[in-house]
C-alpha cells in the first residue's frame, strides 16, 4: 500500500466503549473473543462494564471466548474469571438450540466483536450468520461494533457458493475473498439470506470502523495485531489463508503443527521438482522456496515432509485464491498417484463423506477440473468486485 493509505483506525468496539448507549436499550450480550480490545489492549468485556453499559452475558466462537481451543473446538468454560459474566459457547449451536441459548441468556441485543479475516470458510462470518438468524426469530436486536478486513477492501476472488453445498465453512453465496468488513457482510446477509432462513430480517445496526479505507491491509490501519485463532498468527497467514486454506481438502499438510501455518505446505511425497514447476508459472506477487519441514501435531505429525514456502513479494499483485488452485493443478500433475482429496468425515463428522474441498471451494467444479486435468484457473475469477457482487449499497466505506 502506499504511504498515503496509513492511518489510525477507531473500531466499533471503541466507539462504543466511549458512548455506550450505541447499543441501543436493554441488556446486551457480547458475541466476542480476545481479538475484543480497545485502544491499549484492554478487553473490551470489563472496560465495558465500567463504562456503565448493560453488559449481561459473552458468546463464544470456535476456539472460545479466550482463543485457547484449537481448530473444531470451544471453550468450556461457562463463567468468565474477569467479568464473572456467563458465557454461552455458540460453536456448532444453531436453529432451535441457538435460539434457546438466546431467549434463555435474556439479552434484548447482541453486540457482535470478532475479527474476521476476509475469507469465505473462517468460521466467525458464520457464527454472525446463525446469531442474526436466530435473533431475528427470537426478536433480538443485532448490533455488529465492526472492525476492518485484513485483506483491504478492493479485491474478491474465487466464485460465489452454491448453496448445494452449504456448511458451517460458508452459509450463503459469497465469494471465497469475499472483500468485505463483517459489518459490510451483515448488511449484505441481512437482505440476502437471513429472511430465507428466518423468515424475516434481523433488526441491523452497524457502529462503523471510522478511519478505515478499502486500501487498508491490516499493516496499514495503526491497529495491533491479534491472532484471531492460534493459527492465524501474523498479517501474512491471514494475505496467504484464503487460499492455502483449500489444502485442508487434501492429504497435504497447511502447515498446522508448525511456526508458519498456511505460509507452508508439504507431504511425504513431495520431491524436488515442485517448486522448480511452481517457479516456471510465475505466478504474480509470489516466490516458492523448496522446503523440509516435521509437523508436531495435525496431518503428518512426526514425519519428515517436503513442500514450499509461499514468500509474499508483492502484497497488491499477489491472489491467495488464484495461487492455490495452481498449486493444486501442478500436485495432480507431478504426483498423480499420491496425491489425494480428503472427505468431509476427515476433518468435521458433522459434514458427511462429501469432499471437503467441495465445502471449501463451495461446489465441486474445482475438484472436478483439477482431476480432469484441466485449467481450474478461471473458476477462480470473481463475480465482480465487492461493491457490485454484493450491491453497491452495502458498503461502509471508501
Amino acid at each position: 500500500m502506499s504511504t498515503d493509505d496509513h492511518g489510525t483506525v477507531t473500531t466499533g468496539i471503541a466507539r462504543l466503549h466511549a458512548a455506550p448507549a450505541l447499543a441501543g436499550p436493554g441488556r446486551f450480550g457480547l458475541v466476542s473473543n480476545h481479538t475484543g480490545v480497545l485502544p491499549g489492549l484492554r478487553p473490551a468485556a470489563p472496560a465495558l462494564l465500567d463504562a456503565g453499559a448493560r453488559l449481561v452475558a459473552l458468546f463464544g466462537p470456535e476456539h472460545g471466548l479466550h482463543g485457547t481451543a484449537q481448530a473444531g473446538e470451544g471453550e468450556a468454560a461457562e463463567t468468565d474469571p474477569d467479568t464473572g459474566l456467563p458465557v454461552h459457547d455458540t460453536y456448532r449451536c444453531s436453529g432451535e438450540r441457538l435460539d434457546k441459548l438466546l431467549i434463555d441468556s435474556g439479552v434484548d441485543a447482541l453486540v457482535h466483536d470478532l475479527q474476521d479475516i476476509g475469507a469465505r470458510f473462517y468460521t466467525y462470518v458464520w457464527t454472525m450468520f446463525d446469531l442474526m438468524v436466530s435473533a431475528a426469530r427470537t426478536g433480538v436486536r443485532f448490533v455488529v461494533a465492526d472492525r476492518p478486513n485484513p485483506l483491504g477492501g478492493l479485491v474478491s476472488e474465487g466464485p460465489l457458493l452454491d448453496p448445494a453445498w452449504a456448511s458451517f465453512v460458508g452459509r450463503a453465496p459469497i465469494p471465497v475473498r469475499h472483500g468485505l468488513t463483517c459489518g459490510e457482510l451483515a448488511r449484505h446477509l441481512n437482505v440476502s439470506a437471513v429472511p430465507r432462513a428466518a423468515g424475516r430480517a434481523a433488526d441491523l445496526t452497524v457502529i462503523e470502523a471510522t478511519g478505515w479505507r478499502r486500501a487498508m491491509a491490516a499493516e496499514d490501519t495503526g491497529l495491533p495485531w491479534i491472532a484471531p485463532s492460534p493459527n492465524i498468527p501474523t498479517p501474512v497467514t491471514a494475505a496467504v489463508y484464503p487460499g492455502t486454506c483449500l489444502f485442508e481438502g487434501t492429504n497435504l499438510s497447511e502447515g498446522r503443527g508448525t511456526t508458519q501455518p498456511f505460509e507452508i505446505v508439504g507431504a511425504p511425497y513431495i520431491d524436488a521438482r515442485f517448486a522448480p514447476a511452481l517457479a516456471e508459472l510465475a505466478l504474480p506477487g509470489v516466490h516458492f522456496r523448496d522446503l523440509r519441514y516435521v509437523p508436531a501435531f495435525h496431518k503428518h505429525a512426526g514425519r519428515a515432509l517436503r513442500g514450499v514456502q509461499l514468500h509474499i513479494t508483492d502484497r497488491e499483485a499477489f491472489t491467495p485464491v488464484r495461487t492455490a488452485v495452481a498449486m493444486l493443478a501442478t500436485l495432480r500433475r507431478l504426483y498423480p498417484d499420491d496425491f489425494a482429496w480428503r472427505t468431509a468425515n476427515d476433518v468435521d463428522d458433522d459434514e458427511g463423506s462429501r469432499h471437503f474441498i467441495d465445502l471449501l471451494w463451495g461446489s465441486d467444479r474445482l475438484r472436478r477440473a483439477v482431476d480432469a486435468g484441466g485449467d481450474p484457473l478461471p473458476l477462480c475469477d470473481p463475480p465482480a468486485p465487492p461493491g457490485r457482487w454484493a450491491g453497491d449499497d452495502v458498503l461502509l466505506y471508501a
